[in-house]
């Protein structure tokens, strides 16, 4: 009789299954890096603590409107062996996400919407913002043993190589808009070439006044030489160069208009009509209403933010930024600073919000690493809370935040009160950076060169605090009774 060939995670895969509520009770299951991503009809119907039983399990949350259950790099492998086992068909994450949507409020919808426009473009921004923090230490930065100067100056071969990495720079920072527009198109499903014919629109450097260039023009030079003329009124060629708010709206525009008319335009004839009637609206729309309301939003939002990290209680905003990043993280709501990011970036040359956001990184796992520490002995717990501050010290917090931190409680305060601390000192000496970059510790990359000697310090601080912290809460019995109640349960 042959035997029965058992997969390496075949029994921990049926544990999930009953554990989540039976096949009855899923909706959508697919995966990540790391997790197992189920949309569920009935959240309730789960049994966490059984769950985080499983040997093989790291840890549970639920964000964005599906249940994760944190499992490993070998999540390939438990995802073929739980789909085998349950006999429900993998669907795709794109799939799995617009299940996700019945379980999300409005606020959460608009959220992932902007992490999935944002996410596609962040690989660019963050070689944007190393090649900036590179030319920034070539061209910006005098040396005592240079006689004072920059590198530019005293070397050719620098100089050449500070000129030839503006041409990926301006292509990444100015041209940004093109990047939203065909992330919006990608995200809403429509037409991608249009989106990128409509960005282009937006920054032509031949046919529009440079959006770096407006405020050193005149009105009366803007008004001569920059505008469209049909007559009985004008419309003026203003790019929108860097601009985030305006290449959103007016992708969003698009997109929308094309989902209208294929509604409404025979197919016979949609290849001519559609696309016609959809980017002609579009473009009008932005260079007349969205663009230059985008603009003054964008704007108006950028100066807000601007002057809490500069004003006269810029320590305040600092600090209650940095204790509130990690809440952010888990509602959704940490997406939309990468459009606050990118505005601050277009409207003074850098951020200072983004290190907040590395340091807020590093502070929580420097938590999981000193609940890492208390537990190394305990094979489990050392293995799920070290991977998880590895991966915290590299930008990526959500197995921390919600495989440690969160479920006790007491390493995620610690977090938040040395990230409060570091964000406290990041805006009291002014730290900025070139653009969004790495989060965690490569994050002083992006720095700017001379902020760099401080945030080496602050990083000191977001990993030091966070550690005695943690420790401290645990031997006084601070905010601990999650961990007694488990232990105790252990115990009997």
């Amino acid at each position: 009789m042959p035997i029965k060939y058992m997969g390496k995670f075949e029994k921990d895969a049926k544990d999930l299954l009953q554990a989540i509520g039976g096949k009855d009770n899923i909706s959508a299951v697919t995966h990540c890096a790391t997790r197992m991503r189920f949309v569920l009809n009935d959240e309730g119907k789960a049994d966490v603590k059984t769950i985080e039983k499983i040997s093989s399990v790291k840890g549970t949350f639920t964000n964005a409107g599906q249940f994760q259950v944190i499992i490993g790099n070998e999540v390939p492998v438990f995802y073929n062996d739980f789909t085998a086992v349950s006999g429900i068909e993998g669907v795709s994450k794109e799939a799995a996400k617009s299940a996700a949507k019945k379980n999300q409020n409005p606020i959460q919808r608009v959220m992932t919407m902007l992490a999935e426009i944002f996410t596609p473009l962040l690989p660019a921004i963050i070689v944007g913002g190393l090649i900036l923090g590179f030319r920034n230490i070539l061209e910006g930065v005098p040396f005592d043993a240079l006689g004072g100067k920059t590198i530019v100056e005293v070397s050719t071969f620098w100089s050449g190589i500070n000129s030839f990495l503006w041409l990926p720079g301006e292509a990444i920072f100015h041209y940004l808009p093109v990047g939203i527009t065909w992330s919006v198109s990608r995200k809403m499903g429509t037409s991608q070439i249009l989106g990128i014919v409509l960005g282009i629109c937006l920054v032509s450097p031949n046919q529009l006044l440079n959006a770096y260039s407006v405020a050193s023009t005149s009105a009366a030079d803007i008004a001569a030489n920059w505008v469209w003329d049909f007559g009985f009124f004008t419309v003026q060629k203003i790019g929108y160069q860097a601009q985030v708010i305006p290449a959103l709206l007016a992708g969003l525009s698009l997109s929308y208009l094309e989902i209208f008319w294929r509604k409404y335009i025979p197919e016979v004839v949609s290849m001519i009509f559609v696309p016609f009637l959809s980017l002609i609206p579009a473009l009008i729309l932005a260079h007349t209403v969205l663009g230059p309301f985008g603009w003054w939003l964008g704007q108006g939002l950028s100066a807000i933010v601007l002057a809490g990290l500069t004003g006269p209680v810029k320590w305040l905003f600092g600090a209650i930024f940095g204790v509130l990043y990690a809440p952010f993280v888990i509602t959704g709501l940490h997406h939309m600073t990468n459009a606050i990011d990118s505005q601050l970036v277009a409207d003074t040359g850098g951020t200072g919000l983004w290190p907040m956001i590395a340091l807020s990184n590093i502070a929580q796992g420097s938590a999981v690493l000193a609940y890492f520490w208390m537990n190394r002995k305990n094979a489990r717990k050392a293995e799920v809370s070290l991977s998880a501050t590895i991966s915290a010290y590299l930008g990526v917090t959500e197995p921390a935040l919600f495989g440690v931190n969160v479920k006790y409680i007491y390493p995620f305060v610690a977090g938040m009160i040395g990230s409060g601390i570091a964000g406290l000192l990041t805006t009291t000496f002014n730290v900025t950076a070139n653009a969004i970059g790495v989060g965690g510790l490569p994050g002083i990359l992006s720095i700017q060169g001379p902020y760099i000697g401080i945030f080496a310090l602050l990083m000191l601080v977001a990993i030091v605090v966070p550690f005695v912290l943690t420790i401290f809460f645990r031997k006084i019995g601070f905010l601990t009774k999650t961990e007694d109640d488990e232990l105790n349960e252990q115990a009997n």
